[in-house]
C-alpha cells in the first residue's frame, strides 16, 4: 500500500468575481502539496457524483460530521471523484455541500498513482474510483479504509468501512 499522496496537480475551478456573469470562474492548478502539506486530512474517495449511495450516503454523512472532525484536529475534509471539476461543483450545489472539499480528479491520475483505479465499465463509468478514505498527515499516510471485492468490474459496490462513522471512531480511538 502507498506510504505518500503522489505528488501532482489537480485541474480545480475557483470563483473569481472579476469575471462576472453566470460562470464566475477559473481555472486553478491545485497541488497535492497545497492540499496535504503540513495538514493532518480526512480523505475519502468515491466511484462518482450524482451516484446513489455517493450522494445519499457518502458525502452527506462526511459533511454532517464535518465540526467532529474538525474537533479531532482535522484541518480538511477532503471528496475524491473521478469526475471533472464542472461535475463535482454541481454536485456540491445540489448536495448543499458547505464544508467538504469537493476535489476533482478528472482524468484519474491521483486515483492511478494511489492504486484505487478500476474499470465499471459494467454499469457505464469506465474508470472511476474505488471506495475508500484515508487519513494523511503531512501528505503520509496513516490509515487506509478501501472496500471489499477491489477489482474492475466488480458487480457490487460495498460501502461498509469508507463511511465517516469508520474514520470518525478511528479517529477518536487513536486520539
Amino acid at each position: 500500500m502507498i506510504t505518500h499522496v503522489p505528488d501532482m496537480t489537480f485541474k480545480t475551478r475557483v470563483r473569481d468575481d472579476s469575471i462576472g456573469g453566470d460562470n464566475p470562474f477559473t481555472w486553478y492548478d491545485l497541488t497535492t502539496d497545497e492540499l496535504f502539506a503540513n495538514k493532518k486530512v480526512v480523505v475519502f474517495s468515491l466511484p462518482g457524483a450524482f451516484t446513489p449511495t455517493c450522494s445519499t450516503s457518502h458525502l452527506p454523512r462526511y459533511e454532517a460530521l464535518y465540526n467532529e472532525f474538525k474537533a479531532l484536529g482535522i484541518d480538511e475534509v477532503v471528496c475524491i471523484s473521478v469526475n471533472d471539476a464542472f461535475v463535482m461543483y454541481q454536485w456540491g450545489l445540489k448536495q448543499n455541500r458547505e464544508n467538504v472539499f469537493l476535489l476533482p480528479d478528472g482524468n484519474g491520475e491521483f486515483t492511478r498513482k494511489m492504486g484505487m483505479l478500476v474499470d465499471k465499465s459494467n454499469v457505464g463509468f469506465g474508470m472511476r474510483s474505488w471506495r475508500y478514505s484515508m487519513v494523511v498527515d503531512n501528505k503520509e499516510v496513516k490509515k487506509v479504509f478501501k472496500e471489499a471485492d477491489f477489482g474492475d468490474n466488480c458487480p457490487i459496490d460495498p460501502f461498509e468501512v469508507s463511511d465517516a462513522d469508520t474514520m470518525l471512531a478511528y479517529l477518536k480511538s487513536n486520539a
